[in-house]
């Protein structure tokens, strides 16, 4: 039997998704993360081995992580999950395993999941974006993950927010050191504070709220809505994607679906307005198939 096998890390908890060729689900197990890159490795390294001894096959394996590894350092960078910044993910993890392990960032497992299966399905060109305690994005063209030369293709959240207005400009401080990047207006925390000051970090009441009629929440959501909308416009004006994917918690504002589209047309240069904007079809499991399918692409 051949699987697929996928690891989703996150901060504090780790996944694992057995996949059959035909992409059915097999198995899915979760472990704590673990402190430390040791520990790390030892969680990644055990879910693997503990999923083949149950289902009595050896498989692929990918590897979703919020970072991506230097094409030319061969080094973690960029990673939430501190502890594996500065070290070598996927050579260490291939000589713990017995065999090539593909490591890629989880934005462009969300594409990889969406345009194989998911709400991207069936389009050539998939950008997917995340909205969620941060914001990044991916590429996938014809089924293949688009990495580009430094593997930062879809680093969208670090770009600066287009169009700003002059109570925008330059924009909050971001942790990369810049000031206006995207991540810092877009993110689900961003929209907390933008809409109820410092300290606040939970985006869904802003949701709930405004949907009660709430006017501070209906106009965060509206300010939230159109910068969105513009830098969503600047994504097709230099690619033009097929369709555009929305996943993590912020995604699931269904006014972003009926609202954002009408609000883009205005930034997107020419006469051909129309955009396809889906939410993204598997969720939070978007990261972890998509891992499961970083070997789809031979």
């Amino acid at each position: 039997m051949a699987i697929k096998l996928g690891v989703d890390l996150g901060g504090t908890k780790t996944e694992i998704v057995a996949l059959d060729e035909a992409g059915q689900v097999l198995l899915r197990r979760r472990k704590p993360t673990g402190d430390g890159y040791p520990a790390i490795l030892d969680t990644i390294a055990s879910l693997v081995r503990e999923a083949e001894a149950e289902l009595g096959a050896r498989g692929t394996v990918g590897v979703g992580i919020p970072g991506s590894i230097n094409p030319h350092t061969g080094l973690v960078r960029n990673g939430n999950t501190q502890a594996l910044n500065g070290n070598p993910l996927d050579k260490d993890l291939a000589a713990a395993l017995g065999r090539e392990v593909r490591v890629m960032n989880d934005a462009n497992c969300l594409a990889m999941s969406e345009a194989a299966d998911g709400a991207g399905a069936g389009y050539p060109v998939v950008f997917a974006a995340i909205l969620g305690t941060g914001v990044g994005g991916g590429w996938v063209v014809h089924g293949r993950p688009l990495d580009g030369l430094n593997r930062v293709a879809g680093e969208w959240g670090h770009t600066p927010l287009p169009w700003m207005k002059p109570d925008e400009f330059p924009g909050p401080r971001c942790w990369c050191g810049r000031h206006g990047c995207l991540e810092t207006f877009l993110a689900g925390p961003s929209l907390a504070v933008d809409t109820f000051g410092p300290g606040h970090r939970d985006a869904s009441q802003v949701d709930d709220r405004a949907r009660a009629g709430d006017p501070l929440c209906q106009a965060g959501l509206a300010r939230h809505a159109d910068r969105l909308a513009r830098a969503l416009a600047m994504i097709v004006n230099i690619m033009d994607p097929d369709v555009i994917v929305l996943g993590g918690g912020v995604s699931n504002f269904e006014h972003l679906y009926r609202e954002v589209p009408d609000l883009m047309a205005p930034w997107i240069f020419g006469d051909a307005k129309k955009v396809n904007l889906v939410q993204a079809r598997h969720g939070d499991s978007s990261g972890v198939f998509g891992a499961a399918r970083l070997w789809d692409a031979n």
